[in-house]
């Protein structure tokens, strides 16, 4: 791998020649983010970079105040010599691979990403370049996903068939991408959406930015469900179990996420149903992304990294791992009060 352009360091991916972080997890004074998931948008920088739909976000989540660089998708800024620009990653709404250019070298920092369009972020853009950096959050070959269109006959079909029953309906994902995913592709003939306040302050965000969603409204603390039959409620995964959630006598509960393909993971998270929707590549993405970028050298930081880059390696290309603070998608969501 030729000399690097950017390095690993004890702050985050750090562009020596420009002076700038990409999504550092320790403050430091310019910040580059692709997302606005906690792993990737820390608080304290002095100054951040990002594209226009995750500026709001970031403000959301970490403060009004915060000193922001909006910029759009493919737009170049110059700094110190250095060329870089943000590319959709297809993974929530604003996020961004960001690419950087110095002396004819092009490496590509993926962020999260996943390769089907959800009908609410811009879908993923392939980047050409020298060196990827990528995640592997579900980098297994037992990672493969159903189309989006089948997992959302399953989830609406579930609701259908506990409303016939009597039944409320809770389904856990994100607060953050994945609840507006799931929101945008229920079908509010079945009954009325509800939601956890964690998910409806975010689904204001992406409605002021232009985002159309189906008609929610939200559950308070001091709302007395008389009648909760027919109505679905949508939650972070921190909620479940939780004294908010026993507001729904005789619900039946659902978690969405990656991880529900394994069957560990379901019993662990206790739920009654286990739908199979990520916001990440699988197997299968992961690896046509990387194989159409053209990358000579690949770099993965999170997820089953280890068996990931072995397999890189025997397709013969120069990969490796490094450390990062990157999660990925977790089983919980802890960065969420529950009591909203």
């Amino acid at each position: 791998m030729s000399s690097p352009l950017l390095e690993f360091s004890k702050k985050g991916i750090y562009c020596a020649e420009a002076d700038v972080y990409i999504d550092p997890w320790k403050p430091v004074p310019k910040a580059l983010i692709t997302h606005g998931h906690s792993d990737h948008a820390r608080w304290g920088h002095s100054y951040y970079m990002c594209h226009r739909l995750t500026a709001p976000i970031l403000r959301h989540r970490l403060d009004r105040k915060l000193k922001i660089r909006e910029v759009e998708y493919g737009e170049q800024i110059a700094i110190n010599g250095v060329q870089f620009s943000f590319h959709p990653a297809g993974h929530i709404l604003g996020s961004s691979q960001i690419r950087v250019s110095y002396r004819g070298e092009i490496w590509v920092v993926s962020g999260d990403y996943k390769t089907e369009d959800d009908a609410l972020c811009t879908p993923l853009e392939i980047v050409h370049c020298h060196t990827f950096i990528t995640e592997c959050t579900f980098g297994l070959p037992v990672f493969r996903w159903k189309s989006q269109a089948e997992v959302f006959v399953q989830i609406n079909s579930w609701w259908r068939q506990n409303s016939s029953q009597g039944k409320p309906s809770v389904l856990y994902g994100y607060s953050l991408g994945k609840a507006q995913r799931l929101i945008k592709h229920l079908d509010p003939g079945i009954g009325p959406i509800w939601t956890h306040g964690a998910v409806e302050n975010i689904n204001e965000v992406f409605r002021k930015e232009g985002v159309i969603l189906p008609e929610t409204r939200q559950v308070t603390q001091q709302m007395r469900l008389n009648d909760a039959s027919g109505m679905i409620v949508v939650a972070p995964p921190g909620a479940f179990n939780s004294t908010w959630s026993k507001k729904f006598k005789g619900a039946s509960h659902a978690a969405a996420s990656g991880w529900m393909a394994m069957r560990g993971p379901r019993r662990r998270k206790g739920v009654d149903r286990g739908f199979v929707l990520s916001d990440h590549a699988d197997w299968q993405g992961l690896n046509d992304v990387i194989e159409a970028t053209g990358a000579e050298n690949v770099i993965a930081t999170h997820g089953y990294t280890n068996i990931f880059v072995q397999w890189l390696r025997e397709k013969g290309l120069n990969a490796m791992t490094e450390e990062t603070a990157f999660t990925g998608e977790n089983l919980e969501e802890t960065e969420e009060t529950i009591a909203k």
